[in-house]
Order: structure tokens, then C-alpha cells, then sequence
């Protein structure tokens, strides 16, 4: 089985973090989030993926290649200009002749693929719609079902007082091959607000999968430090990611100063250097990472290749690589 990823966008409410890297290349837990996702899927049986990409589509083929290093087949498919969700399905599953899944490519769930492949089976539906429930529905598709499961309307983005439903479109898809045709060539078009309701229309069986599954869009800078804090606190499972007793979890060639305080949760990656009377707590340090004496980062991300001077406080703050030399200069003002 094939899947598919939408990884076109251009992440602008992202932003200053998306004007690094493209949007599905911004590390969770020092790794791209499109690879947890892939080391997720490939849990499930699925090592062929095929990359709908477009914004910055380079950094994203140079750090993958052809996906052997994880033990995956990838190849790419490049839009000269963003198609849409439906335009970039028709694009990257031309020729497709088995079921394939579909996955928005800035989120971050723990959905059980293999159960949803089986319920998508049993429904003998053309599609079948991961959805989630959240408090405020107004930022998403919203989806509402019949008794059986099966789609009967969308809402897209509703409004506060419509009170049709809080279960909201995941970003998770499996279609059969046949939902290709109903897909125009070379339009720019939606499959949420254009493929879907034309299905119902046309009497297909749109299937609704729900599970309590993890489940995050990484849009916000808001948002991703939330997963991290999720992540952290056992919210969301990551595949071959442990934490100790103490919530710890420190990389290979890493040196801690006696005097410094590790205070859990906190995941050190490797090749990373703590001075002494220095406090990390809550927190998420990269690769290659030197960070000073006295400082006190809480709650907060650091990218790889960082080196932190002295005496420095950062409190619930992402920092790239690059960052740290402005925030010494604006230090020493």
C-alpha cells in the first residue's frame, strides 16, 4: 500500500519557524515531523511513500533521498504551483490501482492505521475519513455522520453558533483508486470542499473512521510547543521513543556539568554540552547543542547546532539555529 503526502504548503502561520525549513521538516523531538509520521505508518506495513511537495521541496528530498535509511521506497512529486489538496491527490496517485492513504502533512497523531484500514474494509466505502473531536470546531471541516458512520454534510470552518458537530477532519484519508476519477486534471481544487460533498451527491459511501487517538495540526508556534509538552507528559506515543523514571532522556556524547539541574521532562539529544549552574526544565535541546553558565530555559525548544551564551532565561520560547546570536546581542544591551 501506498501513501500519499500533502507536503506543499508554505506553513505562513508557521512563520518566522517555516522560513528555515518547509513546514513538514520543523523537528518534534529534534526529528522532522514528516518522518514521525512515516516511522509511524511503516509500523503499520507501509514503506511506499509518495511526496506531493512544492515550498522549499528541496530541503525535504535532500534529507529523505529515496527513503532508504528508513527502510522506505519515496518518491517525489514537485507542483510548479500549489494544486490544492485534491489537485496534489490526482497528481501524486496517477496510476494508482489499490487502495492508498492520504496524510496532511503538518500534523501529528497516534491513530491506529491498521484499525482504520480494517474499518475502512468493512464499510465498502470509496473513501474513509479519519475524524477527531475538539472544544472549538470553527478552525476545521467539520464532518456529520449518520447512525451507521457514514458522512451525510461538511461544514467547512462552521460558524461558533452552528451546532452540527465537534467531530473535525483529521487529515487522514484512505480512498480507493476509482476516487481519482472524480478528481479534474490540472485544477486547482479541494478534496474537502470540493471532491467530498460532490461524492455525497453522487450517492457514494463516504465512511467516517473516530478514534481517542493523539491528534494535533501543527500551525501555530503556539501549537508545536504544545506537542512537545504533550509528548513529554505521554499524551502522544511516538514510535521507539522512551522516557526514563525521572522523564529524562539524554543522547549519546553528552556532557552535564554536576552543577547543572535536569529537571524532567526533558529530552537532550546528542553532542550536547551543559555548563555548570545552567536549569533545564520541561524542555526540548537538539543536536550539537553548547549551552553556558547560568542559564534557565523552561518550557521551551532548541533546534540543533545552537551555541547559548551565559546567564540567559527562556521561558516557553523556540529558538532555530541562528537565534542565539541575537538574543546574546540583545543580552548584552
Amino acid at each position: 500500500m501506498k501513501a500519499i503526502f500533502l507536503a506543499g504548503g508554505k506553513g505562513s502561520r508557521l512563520r518566522p519557524l517555516t522560513d528555515k525549513v518547509p513546514k513538514p521538516m520543523v523537528p518534534i523531538m529534534n526529528k522532522p515531523l514528516i518522518e514521525r509520521t512515516m516511522v509511524h505508518l511503516k509500523t503499520s506495513g507501509i514503506n511506499q511513500i509518495v511526496m506531493s511537495s512544492c515550498y522549499r521541496f528541496q530541503d525535504i528530498e535532500d534529507y529523505f533521498g529515496n527513503g532508504d535509511k528508513l527502510g522506505l521506497e519515496i518518491e517525489y512529486i514537485v507542483e510548479d504551483k500549489p494544486m490544492g489538496t485534491g489537485g496534489a491527490i490526482k497528481k501524486a496517485g496517477t496510476g494508482a490501482d489499490n487502495t492508498f492513504i492520504v496524510f496532511n502533512s503538518d500534523i501529528l497523531s497516534d491513530l491506529n492505521i491498521k484499525k482504520m484500514l480494517e474499518f475502512h474494509k468493512k464499510s465498502k466505502a470509496i473513501a474513509t475519513i479519519a475524524v477527531t473531536k475538539v472544544e472549538n470546531p470553527s478552525a476545521y471541516g467539520v464532518i456529520a455522520c449518520d447512525k451507521k458512520g457514514y458522512a451525510k454534510s461538511f461544514i467547512e470552518k462552521p460558524e461558533m453558533n452552528e451546532d452540527a458537530s465537534h467531530y473535525v477532519n483529521a487529515g487522514i484519508y484512505i480512498f480507493e483508486p476509482g476516487i481519482l476519477n472524480e478528481i479534474p486534471q490540472n485544477k486547482v481544487i479541494s478534496v474537502e470542499r470540493d471532491i467530498f460533498p460532490k461524492l455525497l451527491d453522487k450517492g457514494l459511501k463516504i465512511a467516517v473512521f473516530r478514534d481517542d487517538s493523539y491528534w494535533i495540526d501543527i500551525g501555530t508556534i503556539k501549537k508545536y510547543l504544545q506537542t512537545h509538552k504533550d509528548i513529554m507528559h505521554g499524551k502522544c506515543k511516538l514510535v521507539g521513543h522512551r522516557f526514563n523514571s525521572q522523564r529524562i532522556v539524554v543522547g549519546k556524547n553528552v556532557k552535564i556539568h554536576p552543577e547543572a539541574k535536569i529537571i524532567g521532562p526533558v529530552y537532550i539529544g546528542n553532542n550536547v554540552r551543559i555548563a555548570g549552574k545552567s536549569t533545564i526544565n520541561g524542555s526540548v535541546i537538539g543536536n550539537n547543542v553548547t549551552i553556558g553558565e547560568g542559564n534557565r530555559i523552561v518550557g521551551s525548544v532548541l533546534w540543533d547546532n545552537i551555541n547559548l551564551g551565559s546567564d540567559i532565561k527562556l521561558y516557553n520560547t523556540v529558538l532555530t539555529t541562528g537565534d542565539e546570536a541575537e538574543i546574546r546581542k540583545r543580552n548584552c544591551k
